[in-house]
């Protein structure tokens, strides 16, 4: 146990010093740390980059690039058991693979990125076509009842237009009726007038001449 102490504290301090500060004895440090130093891993230059092969066992996981036979030979030039080293070194690279897999399924790739851009602007295309189209039938339909409602009120300005002049040529009948019937009423009380102012002036044609008589006879 105190070997494995002193080779803990022997990578952190090479870590430090060689840009993987990564593993701290009991714990790890945060996973922006974990990005930070696998970052700074994967761009580092002195090492040869090779695939975990031997010391990491694939598990249908995704693997990273790192140098871990640099690691090893660093760990074993501190003092490190081989065993040990590799050890240390197959733990660091798992919790590496784990923490960047992990924040690989917090992110969507670029690809994921465009297809669901072009899926949305698809969708919004269609949308719009859908709502344009819906507008166009709306208006259709509404500049169709508009043309209906106009000539509806046409047809029922000309029936009201019709019935006044049936009704007012009725009434102009029915006037025109009265005053002729008024005016026959007139020329036959007029008739009756001179037919009686006659008869009175015969009668007193007659009581004159008899009175004319009486005093002849006298």
């Amino acid at each position: 146990m105190a070997a494995y102490y002193a080779a803990y504290r022997r990578v952190g301090q090479l870590g430090t010093s060689s840009g993987i500060n990564l593993f701290l004895f009991g714990g790890l440090h945060s996973k922006s740390a974990l990005i930070e130093s696998s970052t700074r891993l994967l761009n580092s230059s002195p090492f040869d980059r090779r695939q975990i092969s031997q010391l990491v066992q694939s598990n249908g996981k995704r693997l990273f690039l790192v140098d871990t036979l640099a690691l090893v030979r660093r760990l074993e030039a501190q003092g490190v058991p081989s065993k040990q080293a590799e050890a240390i070194t197959e733990a660091i690279t798992q919790v590496l693979n784990d923490s960047l897999e992990n924040v690989a399924h917090s992110f969507v790739s670029k690809g994921e990125m465009q297809k669901i851009e072009m899926t949305q602007d698809s969708n919004l295309s269609k949308f719009k076509s859908e709502v344009q189209s819906s507008q166009e039938h709306h208006f259709s339909l509404l500049q169709h009842e508009t043309e209906k409602l106009k000539s509806d009120i046409e047809k029922m300005r000309s029936e009201l237009r019709y019935e006044i002049d049936k009704v007012t040529a009725g009434q102009r009948l029915d006037l025109n009726l009265e005053r002729g019937r008024i005016r026959d009423d007139l020329a036959n009380q007029n008739q009756e007038t001179s037919n009686l102012t006659n008869k009175l002036d015969r009668v007193s044609i007659l009581i004159q001449l008899r009175e004319v008589v009486v005093l002849l006879t006298d």
